[in-house]
């Protein structure tokens, strides 16, 4: 430390390359060197494949093409059961709850629920393992004719809608859609999102038997015969059941076979009248053919259209994807010419279209502000409380100045682990700060004690960097092993890099820099500064 007091320039240097260090750490995230995630993907045992198929697809053609994808999972070493639900919904979580999965009731939907066997049986990760099996399901799914396909993965963390979620807003439901239908577009275009999709149905047909009244009252048949009969050729009709000693009652459908269901067959179906006169159904009813009526979705009582994705390529990130794409989707040509976007906020005026971010990068931006929130509002409390301690307002800056050097250990250590900056890291950061500030309220207590007691400011520093070394490094020790033991665990592990790098760089730097910047700050207000040789002869003695 003898060159840095008797020298400014050096001082200078010191903290120019301390600073430095400071600016190439932040730069790891800026670069996307280090990726910043909501939360790490976790190693789960199960998933899901969610298909949806055209909405004219029937239930037994939806079954075929989930069965073929079922026969590939059934290959891989990692899949021990599989299940497939076909016109139902798969058994939902919290996640398939948020996600709507409790609607796939429609003969065109279809889920595979997969169970991997257990973790210390495979290889691969459940994430990694949906990474590799996702090509192969989607390139089945839609030579067959899909709409939409995707690997569903139990989030770490608070389930959303999608990882990416673009929702839509706009002025009139026409344009809504347009727009949205152009944002998918440019979803499936990019390299880096997969498992887009739309929550938009596509234009089926839709067939309604519409009664003539006045020609069936002059045939004598009642509306409720011909309901009844229709219902009964489409939809079936339960006549009784099977039962037997060693299985489950089996139920009798009475029910026209496929093959023979279309719309002729249907008209030629005769119905008896009052008289027992036989009268083809031709006679009674009109066929109208027109297209489906699409779902119309609202979110906090405004219309809006949910374009959807996930990340599996590239930085593995949601905000680095949206952030990529964003510029494309805002040139999008409208008839409204401006496109508005929204990150934290609901549009107030449907003025125009607007595109607000939801899904994960939602979640991120409010985890992180919060955080952000939360620790000024600490660091604000602990500059008041230090304040009040030393009666002095420059002191404080001086203690608190390792907190961001933390960053100096936290960044490069999630660079050298490869792991995401996640909001664990963030909680590692902020816990991080009270203890490295005790470190530096040890240093300059001491110094002040030492300068009380008549020891010159150059020697009183110099003391406080020595004589408090051993506690301070065997408190680093101490928080770095405890930290350890939670550096394997896939969701807290940003929280143990965090505390172990960031206690090391932290350390290192505020043993020379707090006393070195206490020096520089007193000295300022010192009558009589003493002479270099004074100081290297006060030093050595």
């Amino acid at each position: 430390m003898e060159p840095l007091l008797l020298s400014k320039a050096k001082r200078g240097l010191f903290y120019t390359v301390v600073w430095s260090l400071l600016g190439i750490s932040v730069a790891l995230i800026l670069t996307r060197a280090v990726i910043v995630k909501m939360l790490p993907y976790d190693n789960k045992s199960e998933m899901s494949v969610v298909l949806n198929m055209p909405e004219d697809t029937t239930v037994e053609q939806t079954y075929l093409v989930a069965k073929k994808i079922a026969d590939y999972l059934a290959k891989q070493k990692e899949v021990k059961y599989y299940q497939i639900y076909a016109g139902v919904p798969e058994p939902y979580d919290f996640n398939g709850l948020v996600r709507h999965y409790y609607l796939r009731t429609r003969p065109y939907y279809a889920q595979i629920a997969i169970e991997l066997v257990g973790k210390d049986k495979r290889k691969m990760e459940s994430h990694a393992f949906a990474q590799y099996i996702r090509p192969m399901v989607q390139k089945i799914a839609y030579s067959m004719g899909a709409t939409y396909v995707g690997v569903s993965e139990v989030p770490p963390g608070p389930p959303v809608l999608a990882p990416i979620e673009a929702e839509i807003f706009g002025p009139t439901l026409s344009s809504e859609r347009t727009f949205a239908k152009e944002v998918l577009k440019l979803f499936r275009k990019d390299k880096e999102i997969t498992d887009s999709g739309i929550y938009l149905e596509s234009n089926a047909p839709k067939i309604d038997f519409v009664i003539n009244q006045a020609r069936a009252a002059q045939f004598g048949v009642s509306k409720k015969d011909i309901v009844r009969t229709l219902r009964i050729a489409t939809a079936g009709y339960e006549a009784g059941i099977i039962q037997s000693t060693d299985t489950e009652a089996v139920p009798i459908e009475v029910r026209i076979a496929r093959p023979y269901r279309t719309i002729q067959n249907l008209e030629n179906l005769e119905i008896p009248n009052k008289k027992g006169q036989l009268i083809p159904l031709s006679n009674l009813i009109t066929v109208v053919k027109s297209p489906i009526h699409k779902t119309i979705y609202h979110e906090d009582l405004r219309r809006v259209v949910y374009v959807i994705g996930d990340v599996a390529k590239g930085a593995g990130a949601p905000f680095y994807s949206i952030w990529d794409i964003r510029k494309k989707i805002l040139s999008i040509p409208n008839p409204y010419g401006h496109v508005s976007e929204l990150w934290m906020s609901y549009p107030k005026l449907m003025n125009h279209i607007y595109v607000r971010w939801d899904g994960e990068m939602y979640i991120t931006l409010q985890v992180f502000k919060d955080l952000g929130v939360a620790f000024g509002g600490a660091l604000f409390i602990i500059y008041i409380l230090i304040v009040g301690w030393f009666k002095d307002f420059k002191t404080p800056g001086i203690i608190m100045s390792p907190i961001p050097l933390t960053l100096v250990g936290i960044i490069p250590g999630h660079f050298m682990m490869d792991a995401f900056f996640t909001a664990t890291s963030m909680i590692g950061f902020i816990a991080l700060a009270g203890i490295i500030l005790r470190n530096s309220i040890l240093l300059v207590d001491f110094a002040e004690q030492r300068m009380k007691e008549g020891v010159p400011l150059h020697v009183a520093v110099v003391e406080a960097g020595v004589i408090r070394t051993r506690p301070v490094l065997l408190t680093a020790a101490a928080l770095i092993v405890g930290a350890f033991v939670i550096i394997f665990d896939p969701i807290f592990n940003g929280l143990a890099i965090s505390l172990i790098f960031g206690t090391i760089a932290s350390t290192a730097l505020s043993l020379v820099l707090i006393p070195v910047m206490y020096y520089g700050s007193k000295s300022k207000t010192l009558e009589a500064c003493p002479t270099p040789e004074e100081i290297s002869k006060d030093l050595r003695s």
